[in-house]
């Protein structure tokens, strides 16, 4: 009998180990779509997103996209690539962009958190140099940009031109995409 899985739960499995051992799990994956994994500090961690997962991870990154193009801010959507600094970090956002050139680390990371971790994973993006991260959790969007070596929480984006998006317009489309994706982004091309 198949697993039947509740929506909103993420498969996660976490393994103390080497980065070596890390990279060889990594290789093991590389033919499964979907399958997040991580690495910092010792610890090897492989999610596979549920569905509410990732209909917010994707819902987030339209929004955003739609943003940047309506505004004419140059943008390189990077999705879930795999940020590593070799032997120390390895992370996949949910969506992550370079904002006004293509850069091998992008400027904003997206993480849409349904299990935990969420000061952990701002370690991970500390140690890759990830100027801005914001987490989508329990309906709540927080940002935190990279100042003097710590994350500090903000109440709107410092990187170019993200600063002008409007947070609660944002917010409320993201929760009304749960129900209806459609009416969630004509209401934030009409709104914003």
């Amino acid at each position: 009998m198949p697993l039947l899985l509740n929506k909103t739960t993420d498969q996660r499995i976490v393994h103390h180990g080497t980065w070596e051992q890390f990279k060889l799990i990594q290789k093991g994956f590389d033919d499964s779509p979907g399958v997040r994994l991580f690495y910092s500090e010792g610890t090897i961690e492989i999610i596979m997103p549920g569905e509410y997962h990732e209909t917010f991870a994707h819902i987030i990154g339209y929004l955003i996209t739609t943003f940047l193009v309506e505004e004419g801010i140059f943008f390189k959507p990077t999705g879930a690539m795999t940020q590593e600094k070799p032997g120390v970090v390895s992370a996949q956002a949910d969506q992550s962009y370079c904002i006004e050139s293509a850069k091998p680390i992008p400027d904003l990371a997206i993480e849409v958190i349904f299990t935990s971790g969420s000061i952990s994973k701002l370690e991970r993006y500390k140690a890759l140099g990830v100027p801005e991260v914001w987490f989508w959790e329990d309906g709540v969007l927080n940002l935190y940009h990279l100042r003097d070596g710590n994350y500090e929480k903000i109440e709107r984006s410092q990187l170019p031109g993200l600063s002008n998006l409007d947070l609660d317009l944002l917010r409320r489309c993201i929760l009304m995409a749960e129900t209806d994706s459609g009416e969630a982004i004509k209401m934030f091309r009409r709104e914003m």
